[in-house]
Order: structure tokens, then sequence, then C-alpha cells
């Protein structure tokens, strides 16, 4: 098989490594109240557990960003999904909290690494379709995220444990690492004409990353801190079971606005100032709400809203990172864990001392600096074109 013809494959691994993260991103935040259960943890330790992993995320673009730069991007993707299978197989097979908080971090890690490397691998192998395929690859993350849930729900009522979890986590990985092994020689799409719009050799513009630095970091805060304890709002204050299948809802509506976005890139500005009014919005409305079903439906709007920010945000930053697209999905990335770590800790002491609700709107009120942000871009006039 040639290189070209590998080529044509090789989206399918980039796919499966974003799914893979959903995954495991969706089956921890579904398994977190009965990983509370197993180490008597309050929801404020709640909140510190699932920080961990989100501070591992902020950690590798710092560490790991300088050596994928460095080196064969396929490659340096082996090597973590590697890491990520010992981590996961340990995991599984101990018992030991101490064991779990560091399997978790180098998860973290390995997910994060994965996740902008994986981004900045696609731009590099694909400079033409890359606008739409980034669409399709943040859809795969929601994806995984939705069916992480559904399959945690299923196997826990068939009497097993969370940490069955982390070993279809070591199998997905293992078919990525084969899925890199059998494309190892790809070469870049040709470009045609005028669509490498994406590919842009201009400088990097610092201030625009940054803006949309400070975009993604609520986002992603927001995101975990709902995603995280969803399911024990409706438990612990609707008495209600559904829980988890308002996650799958709020993951699974992220897939048509992603893929929406990936048709509509030349109104990324738009639609992520759209986005980002519109979750404030709709998480004041949730909070007053005092029944589970007319909330679960309330996920369908929040997580179509939700799930627009992260394509538009790579659509921006592309053409303002120049020849630096590791660097700048690097840097998002590392504010996506800043994001994780912070608001995600601060919904777990917020929702034990005022309430799970008036948590979550006080994380949505945070919008307003993303709102500033994109002002900002615009009146620069970066982006917005």
């Amino acid at each position: 098989m040639t290189g070209k013809m590998k080529n044509q494959y090789l989206w399918l691994v980039f796919f499966l490594i974003v799914f893979v993260n959903g995954f495991e991103a969706g089956g921890y935040q579904a398994s977190l109240l009965n990983i509370g259960e197993t180490y008597e943890l309050s929801t404020a330790s709640k909140g510190i557990f699932a920080s961990v992993e989100l501070f591992a995320t902020m950690l590798a673009p710092i560490i790991l960003g300088a050596w994928a730069d460095k080196n064969n991007k396929l490659k340096c993707l082996t090597k973590l999904l590697a890491i990520q299978v010992l981590a996961a197989i340990l995991i599984a097979i101990f018992t030991s909290q101490k064991v779990f908080i560091g399997g978790v971090f180098f998860l973290g890690l390995t997910t994060s690494a994965l996740q902008f490397i994986t981004i900045a691998a696609l731009t590099d192998y694909y400079p033409v379709s890359c606008k739409k395929k980034i669409g399709f690859l943040t859809s795969m993350y929601a994806l995984g995220a939705f069916v992480a849930p559904l399959v945690v729900s299923a196997y826990l009522k068939a009497g097993l444990s969370w940490r069955t979890l982390f070993m279809l986590l070591t199998a997905t990985s293992a078919i990525a690492i084969l899925g890199l092994i059998l494309n190892k020689d790809s070469n870049p799409e040709p470009l045609i004409g005028d669509e490498n719009e994406v590919s842009s050799t201009g400088p990097f513009v610092l201030l625009g990353i940054l803006m949309l630095c400070v975009v993604m970091c609520i986002y992603v805060g927001f995101e975990n801190g709902y995603a995280f304890f969803v399911d024990t709002l409706f438990s612990e204050e609707l008495n209600s079971s559904i829980g988890k299948y308002a996650l799958s809802i709020f993951w699974i509506v992220m897939i048509p606005s992603r893929i929406l976005v990936g048709y509509l890139s030349k109104h990324a500005y738009k639609l992520l100032v759209t986005a980002i009014v519109a979750i404030p919005v709709i998480t004041i409305i949730i909070s007053q709400l005092t029944t589970d079903v007319p909330m679960l439906i309330l996920c369908i709007p929040l997580g179509f809203a939700c799930g627009a920010i992260y394509p538009n945000v790579l659509n921006i930053a592309m053409p303002l990172a120049g020849e630096h697209k590791a660097t700048a999905t690097g840097m998002i990335t590392t504010a996506t864990g800043i994001g994780g770590v912070v608001f995600t800790a601060l919904t777990g002491i917020l929702g034990q001392q005022f309430g799970l609700r008036n948590a979550m709107v006080a994380l949505s009120s945070f919008f307003v600096l993303s709102l500033i942000a994109v002002l900002v871009l615009k009146f620069k006039g970066m982006g917005t074109k």
C-alpha cells in the first residue's frame, strides 16, 4: 500500500483517538458517583478527584509540546497511547486509592497530549480539508462521551465494577496503536488551488490565541463542572436516576452541532458569540426547574450550544497560528486544563456549600469574560472575517 493510499485512512485513526478520549472523559464523568461511593468521597472531594485528571491535562502541553514539535507526530501518538494503556491497566487491576489517583493523572496527561497532537497532525496531513474535518474530529469526542455513560450504565446494571471502563479504554487504545502502526508511512494531502486557507504561513498572532484560550478555559471549566456533577444533581437534588441519560444527551447533541460548525466555518465568529450567550441563559433556566424531565430536555439546547465552541475556536485559531499550529493547539489545551481544574473543583466546593444548581449558575456567569474575549477579537479584526 502506498503512502498516498494510506493517507486516505489516516483520518480514521485520528477520529478513533479523539473518540477514545471522549469515551474516557464521559465514562469517568458517569462513574464519578460510583467512584465516590467506593472511596467514600464527599461532594467537595469528588470535585478534587475529578480535578486530578484535569490538572494533568493542563501540564501536558507544557511538558510535551516542544517534544511533539521536534518529532514525528504519529510516533508521538503511538508512545502516548502505550502509556495510556499501562495507566488504564493499573487502575483496572489495583484497588489502592493512590494507584487510582496516579493512574488518572497519567490518563489526563496522555489524553490531553493525544488531543492537541492529533489536532496538529490533522492540519499537517490534511491542509485542504482540515476545517471540515475539525468539525467531524471534535464530534468524535462528543460521540465517545455520549456512548460512555450508556455503556457505564449497562455494565453497572449487569453487576460489573466501574473499573470495567478502564478495561474498555485499554482495548480501544490498543486498536488505535495498531491503526497508527499500519499508517506510519502516510503522506500529507496534496494542496489544491486556494483551498489551503487553513495552512496559512502568516505570523503567529499571540493576542488572538490568548483570547481564544480564555474562551476555552471558561467553556471547558463549565462543561466539566456540569458533566461531572449532572448525575449527582439528578440523584441528590431531584431524587432521579436518569442523570446518566442527561449526560449522554448533553454529549450527543454536540455531534450535529460540531458537524454543522465544520460546514459553516466562514461564520465561526458569529456562531461562537451565539453559543457563549446561550449557555448561561439556558443554565439559569435549568437552575429554576424542580422536576427531572424538563431538566433532561434542556440538556439538548445546552449541549448544542456547548458543542459549537470547540470547533469554532479551532477554526478561528488555525489562521492565527501561522506555522506554529502545534504551539497554538497546545496553548489552547493548557487553557482547557486550567479551566477544568479550577472550575471542576469549584463546582464541588460550591455545590456542597450552596447546592449544585447555584454552583452551575455561578460557573455560567464566567461566560461574561468569554464574551469580552471574543469582542477583543472583533475589534482587533482577528478571526472575524
